[in-house]
């Protein structure tokens, strides 16, 4: 059940005009209590699957878990920090991410690994948002937890958890996170990120 005041307050509030999906898109924590069946979940993954990537390497490999399946998704759940664990146990699912370190024909490192990945992520998060499903990506886990538990080969690497799931009301999470999923959001100003030729000195 989505909650319209929540969304308004969310919606990006942009100087030009951008797509209502990447406005609508934002990281929610107050999850509620329903499941994402499995062929909604595939396709956030088909969608992933089409993000661009150098040399098309496609660099992504995830795995994931419902809450449902209790012991999987406390495998998930472990590997992250307190300050995630406070909210993320209402996901629908958690997912990790990870990256091919190394071209697969020549086997020298992928420098473009990770931002091809994020490119995925981004895909798979906006596929979601038009599905009125939300997600929140989590760099806040134990990197060496991690790769232990989920017995990871050294040529992958993990990049972030994404909690996923239906948006619920920000008055079941504790604070300081209520207040965070009541807050509008903000961005700098183009004037600090984009600029003609070369960087502003």
């Amino acid at each position: 059940m989505n909650h319209p005041e929540t969304l308004d307050i969310k919606s990006a509030k942009t100087k030009y005009p951008v797509h209502e999906l990447l406005r609508s898109r934002w990281s929610a924590r107050a999850f509620a209590d329903k499941a994402l069946d499995e062929d909604t979940l595939r396709t956030l993954f088909e969608a992933a699957s089409w993000a661009p990537s150098s040399m098309n390497e496609q660099p992504w490999v995830y795995l994931y878990a419902h809450r449902s399946d209790a012991e999987n998704f406390q495998k998930f759940f472990d590997c992250l920090m307190p300050g995630n664990q406070a909210w993320a146990d209402r996901a629908a699912v958690l997912v990790l991410s990870l990256a091919e370190k190394n071209y697969q024909n020549s086997g020298r490192p992928n420098t473009h690994a990770w931002h091809d990945v994020g490119a995925a992520n981004t895909n798979l998060l906006l596929q979601a948002a038009s599905m009125d499903i939300y997600g929140h990506q989590m760099g806040g886990f134990d990197r060496q937890k991690t790769v232990q538990a989920f017995d990871l080969p050294e040529h992958l690497e993990p990049v972030c958890f994404i909690a996923l799931g239906y948006l619920d009301n920000p008055e079941t999470l504790e604070e300081p996170f209520r207040s965070r999923e009541l807050a509008e959001r903000h961005r700098k100003p183009l004037e600090q990120i984009a600029f003609a030729g070369q960087l502003a000195r």
